[in-house]
């Protein structure tokens, strides 16, 4: 059984910065590639972020670019969520997810789920 643990969630500032991790249960290795993605109250769970098995490729949401960064610390068995500048529409639950045999930007290709974390961005 897989296991994917978020965490760093919080409240921040209008553009400030914040970290979210997810530690997984075993080897980084053992999935072709770890996702981040979001949903905030009545919407539709979105994707953000992934990097794929040996970290060398990565794939953002278009409207995300250049403000959020995906990496991956394997001897941790850990991905990170980078997220600068942030605005209140960036405001969601952050879910973790492995994928075991596609790197993709859809979620059905996506087989682990982490139980989210919470990003609140207000003043």
């Amino acid at each position: 059984q897989v296991q994917l643990v978020e965490s760093g969630g919080g409240l921040v500032q209008p553009g400030g910065s914040l970290r979210v991790s997810c530690e997984a249960s075993r080897s980084l290795f053992s999935f072709n590639a770890m996702g981040w993605f979001r949903q905030a109250p009545g919407e539709q769970r979105e994707f953000v972020a992934s990097i794929s098995w040996g970290g060398r490729n990565t794939h953002y949401a278009d409207s995300l670019k250049g403000r959020f960064a995906i990496s991956r610390d394997n001897a941790k068995n850990t991905v990170y969520l980078q997220m600068n500048g942030l605005k209140p529409e960036d405001a969601a639950v952050y879910y973790c997810a492995a994928a075991a045999s596609t790197h993709s930007i859809e979620a059905r290709f996506f087989d682990y789920w982490g139980q989210g974390t919470q990003v609140t961005v207000s003043t």
